[in-house]
């Protein structure tokens, strides 16, 4: 907008808070019990991906999930 100036700053103190819509939705941190050649295959293809070996096992798991991929033993 043409001649529109934002104020420097901003008093928040009394807007109203509301809970995040989206909360559910966030990851959740938990901790596992992994093979160390299993963390170890996840970091290798880190590196050449270039994105976290945490992200990679949480990319895989999901398509597990989406794809309803069945246990094999």
């Amino acid at each position: 907008m043409k001649g529109y100036k934002m104020k420097e700053e901003y008093d928040l103190s009394q807007m109203k808070s509301r809970p995040n819509p989206y909360a559910k939705r966030l990851n959740r941190q938990i901790t596992i019990d992994t093979e160390v050649s299993v963390i170890e295959y996840f970091t290798k293809m880190a590196k050449n991906s270039g994105i976290s070996y945490q992200k990679l096992i949480n990319l895989y798991l999901k398509d597990c999930v989406t794809s309803n991929r069945e246990l094999k033993i």
